[in-house]
């Protein structure tokens, strides 16, 4: 059985297939082509949930060696996270042309959606009662 905290990461990944679904049924209603992305939809969701399930693994070993400083890990993690995803971006923010406007658009939406859901894990790891 899932410990309680291990079980957030279960959520994260139901919360990431959802997202996944809504974002390629949006694609699919607003009749947009994702086949001419330098990184496919796919790719940006496995690259976000393993981030993600990473930093909230390093969370909790911090939760367990030393509480105090679990906020300052996750703000160090969050930059990190937002320092690779620039790397990764970066190919596309070189691009000036129209076409690629949807696929930046595409990558923030995805960014912020993972970064609102390791946001409100985290406030639940740092509210529980030690």
């Amino acid at each position: 059985m899932l410990s309680k905290n291990y079980k957030s990461i279960l959520h994260l990944f139901f919360f990431a297939l959802a997202a996944y679904v809504l974002h390629k049924a949006a694609f699919l209603v607003l009749d947009l082509n994702s086949q001419t992305f330098y990184y496919s939809i796919e790719f940006l969701y496995l690259i976000f949930f393993g981030l993600s399930a990473l930093l909230y693994l390093i969370l909790l070993i911090v939760k367990k060696k030393n509480f105090e400083i679990v906020g300052m890990a996750f703000l160090f993690g969050t930059f990190t996270q937002m320092l690779i995803g620039y790397l990764i971006l970066r190919p596309i923010l070189e691009n000036h042309s129209a076409e690629v406007m949807v696929e930046k658009i595409n990558f923030f939406i995805t960014f912020i959606l993972f970064l609102l859901f390791e946001t409100l894990l985290t406030a639940r790891l740092l509210n529980e009662k030690r």
